[in-house]
């Protein structure tokens, strides 16, 4: 087992390590149950994007410090007309091409959410934005927004009508309510609910199983995905066929065929 290639400091409130091709991104500010400052936005969506370029890096897991993933953004000021989020510019001129939300739509490495707890508002927006979701049996969905004077404003608008169809996304955000994890898995919110001591656990070895497989493939496949979102049947099958091609080309593809002709595990290198 290789040892971690990266490890951020660990004074820092978002952690970053890479270790066996999985990165870890920890939210770590469990004294303000992870809530999300200004200049935690701008480390998340660098840190983000670093995980996403790297070649080494095949499957990324979020998680967060302490008892909760994220109970939200950081609300300290709000009241007195800030914006709300500690080092942030008041400024109504927002790119939110450049927030957490939008990067973590458009990554083609997979990535999980190990819901170490509780996740709210902006929190739950950032779950819902993850590929797969692992939530330990205490944890909870909470779609506040609406209890504070807000919206789902970071993808939920977007992501829960297509997860949950739209009578079920409206009776959750019109009410602001509050899931606990059997609910969140009946609803299909989360992809599996095990005991809060072995989320991390079961995200990392989900996060392995996706790892072994062809990095340049699950990419491809995730960002066909994306684009299915938006396409007609023909139009996503012809797309799918251009990605395809380069596909077969591939060193990856080679060895994909030989392990199976002899019934081995195939060794890929991302090439």
């Amino acid at each position: 087992m290789s040892q971690p290639q990266v490890q951020s400091d660990t004074d820092s409130e978002v952690l970053y390590e890479v270790a066996d091709h999985i990165a870890t991104i920890t939210l770590n500010a469990p004294d303000r149950m992870n809530t999300i400052s200004g200049e935690m936005l701008n480390t998340l969506t660098e840190i983000l994007l670093t995980a996403d370029r790297d070649p080494e890096v095949r499957c990324i897991i979020m998680t967060g410090n302490g008892r909760a993933f994220c109970a939200g953004l950081d609300l300290r000021g709000a009241g007195q007309g800030g914006t709300g989020l500690s080092g942030a510019s008041q400024t109504t001129n927002l790119d939110v091409r450049a927030t957490p939300p939008t990067v973590m739509h458009n990554l083609d490495t997979p990535l999980i959410c190990a819901l170490n707890g509780g996740a709210a508002g902006y929190g739950m927006d950032m779950a819902m934005g993850c590929d797969i979701r692992i939530m330990g049996t205490s944890g909870k969905l909470s779609a506040a927004f609406t209890k504070r004077g807000l919206l789902p404003e970071s993808g939920g608008t977007w992501i829960l009508p297509r997860l949950l169809g739209w009578a079920k996304a409206a009776e959750v955000i019109f009410t602001g309510r509050t899931m606990g994890a059997e609910e969140c898995l009946e609803y299909g919110l989360v992809n599996h609910v095990v005991a809060d001591e072995d989320v991390q656990g079961t995200a990392r070895e989900l996060a392995a199983e996706i790892a072994s497989n062809a990095p340049l493939a699950v990419a491809a496949a995730k960002r066909m995905m994306r684009m299915g979102l938006k396409e007609t049947f023909d139009e996503h099958v012809h797309h799918v066929f251009l990605q395809l091609l380069p596909l077969m080309r591939t060193k990856d593809f080679g060895e994909g065929v030989k392990a199976f002709m002899e019934k081995r595990d195939p060794d890929f290198q991302g090439k």
